[in-house]
């Protein structure tokens, strides 16, 4: 973990993922931090006292009786645990933290007296993929909304209708086919060359593909 630094210097300039470690003794509700989840928080090293009130006053509040139940049920058995939640932090910035760590008893038996593991940072990771998953959706949407357009002039042509007509056309053609417009377009693009240069083939395709009545 701290040789991340260096390596994100040497090869990316990215923000390296931040993280540090914990331990909470259940028998007298005390928490120790790292100076990094201080930080997390939002806090300088040690200008807080960690508590349990605190970590959980800190958790999203539609996270938070969530992040309840797992500290308990840590506290309750010496299984590994983990989440990945919400919390905002000091300045009130949301943060996504994954919450790791496993239970111990001392002396190795009896109650879970001891909790240790590690607050990471995933707020960057997972922004940076839902802005990949948004351009990836505005580019498939963009493709489709080109198909799109492209079969409303060949059936605009087809039919020798308007475009907003044959718009009208391609979405019967959807209804009557329970089949996304977006599909029937693809369709209508794909095979175009198939109907050599013949417009009467395109509304066949269509009669055929979803029932739509020949044009007289």
């Amino acid at each position: 973990m701290h040789a991340a630094p260096e390596r994100s210097q040497r090869g990316s300039v990215r923000t390296p993922t931040r993280a540090g470690s914990f331990r909470y003794e259940t028998r007298d509700d005390s928490w120790w931090w790292s100076d990094d989840v201080y930080r997390l928080h939002g806090f300088e090293p040690h200008e807080v006292v960690p508590t349990t009130a605190l970590v959980l006053a800190h958790k999203h509040p539609d996270d938070r009786d969530a992040a309840r139940a797992l500290l308990h049920g840590a506290a309750a058995g010496r299984s590994p645990f983990a989440s990945v939640h919400r919390i905002m932090d000091a300045t009130g910035r949301a943060r996504v933290v994954a919450f790791v760590g496993q239970g111990e008893a001392a002396g190795g038996i009896g109650r879970t007296t001891t909790l240790t593991g590690y607050f990471v940072d995933l707020t960057d990771d997972v922004a940076e993929r839902s802005r990949d998953e948004a351009n990836r959706d505005i580019a498939a949407s963009a493709a489709h909304r080109a198909q799109i357009e492209q079969a409303k002039g060949i059936v605009a042509f087809a039919y020798g209708i308007d475009p907003e007509s044959a718009f009208g056309v391609l979405r019967a053609a959807s209804n009557n086919g329970n089949v996304p417009i977006r599909e029937i377009a693809s369709q209508v693009v794909a095979r175009v060359r198939e109907f050599r240069g013949d417009p009467y083939r395109v509304c066949e395709y269509l009669a055929e593909a979803a029932g739509l009545p020949l044009p007289r």
